[in-house]
């Protein structure tokens, strides 16, 4: 018995419409009025194409959902278009909505992808050498990680890079081109909101750093702390920074749940906070009624737990895609990357933070 396709009764089966064939650089010409060479020359940034034509060539490509193949452009040209990225993560929501950001870049580019994931384990100077030679276009990092960080810091000047990093501390700057989100401001405005409600303080649940020891405090645990003390505040010990992942949430949560006091939850990311509802449910303390919490990046699942998580979205697919362009100008003459155009942070306000009779 089939039970996975569809039958027809009293007649064969309908095979459905064709398949859409996937637009071609000669359709895209076609309906801009163009030829296929201007196509070509919008394609690759080069500077002699009128502005006019050169919009009304990205039209087309947009109505048309074109994507040059890099496989075909490589065996034409005989240049080979590819990135490799060193990550430590794939499956945490701000590495994969990253990662997505700067695979559809690349393909809009016309170059191939590729992932090497770090570990502990790694020799980083020899998987950096690996990566570089595997992506003759250069490397991305997504360096939201101590390991990644350091990763980053290793990577030899003479090889094009960019990387995707968390918002460096005031006077600081990235060893290599890099994009961010303010999450420390985003942290301060998120234990604000907090404290607007009536809370009288707001504790917190961390996420690792990206640098320093494990005691140091990333942008979103200086932007909580900034918060409180403006507010004549003295923040209490924060809790954490051992791992991403709901089961490091809940373990925090049990504890936080065990004090009455505690009114007010900001944690580091969604998963953390996803586990620590789940605390604060098995101690039967109520969300928002008890506590409010709030999460942070606004994951697919933040918004269909219950309660609903007010949380502070970050545009991880935007960064993605800006911190391409930065390699991409390192890789190509003549193209200058555009200025970031990422969304940035916004708090979402849900059903999890609530006002406190407290």
């Amino acid at each position: 018995m089939d039970v996975t396709g569809h039958t027809s009764l009293g007649g064969p089966s309908d095979p459905g419409p064709e398949p859409r064939r996937a637009a071609s650089i000669r359709d895209v010409a076609q309906a801009a009025g163009v030829s296929y060479q201007t196509v070509s020359r919008v394609i690759n940034s080069h500077p002699n194409v009128r502005e006019e034509t050169r919009k009304r060539v990205e039209a087309a490509i947009e109505t048309l959902g074109f994507r040059r193949n890099a496989t075909a452009f490589a065996l034409a040209s005989g240049v080979t278009r590819s990135v490799t990225v060193l990550t430590s993560n794939t499956t945490l929501y701000g590495y994969a909505a990253t990662l997505q950001g700067l695979e559809e870049a690349a393909r809009a580019a016309g170059y191939s992808l590729g992932v090497k994931l770090l570990t502990p384990e790694d020799d980083l100077d020899r998987t950096i050498s690996s990566a570089a030679a595997d992506g003759g276009g250069g490397l991305m990092v997504i360096g939201f990680d101590r390991l990644a960080a350091s990763a980053l810091d290793r990577i030899p000047e003479n090889v094009p890079c960019a990387a995707v990093v968390e918002a460096p501390s005031h006077g600081r700057t990235p060893p290599r081109p890099a994009v961010w989100a303010d999450d420390r401001e985003a942290a301060r405005a998120a234990t604000a909101h907090l404290l607007e409600l009536g809370h009288r303080t707001v504790h917190y649940v961390a996420i690792p750093t990206s640098v320093g020891t494990r005691r140091s405090e990333g942008p979103r645990a200086q932007g909580w702390r900034a918060a409180l003390e403006a507010a004549g505040i003295t923040p209490p010990e924060p809790h954490g920074g051992k791992g991403w992942d709901a089961r490091v949430g809940y373990d925090e949560g049990r504890e936080l749940a065990r004090d009455p006091e505690v009114t007010a939850i900001l944690c580091g990311n969604d998963d953390l906070a996803l586990g620590v509802l789940r605390a604060l449910h098995h101690a039967g303390r109520p969300v928002p009624g008890d506590v409010s919490v709030i999460g942070f990046d606004d994951a697919p699942h933040a918004e269909f737990v219950t309660p609903s998580l007010t949380t502070v979205r970050m545009d991880f697919q935007g960064l993605g895609r800006d911190a391409f362009a930065l390699l991409r100008g390192r890789l190509e003459n003549g193209y200058r990357p555009p200025a970031p155009t990422f969304a940035g942070t916004a708090l979402i306000l849900r059903e999890s933070a609530g006002p406190t009779d407290a």
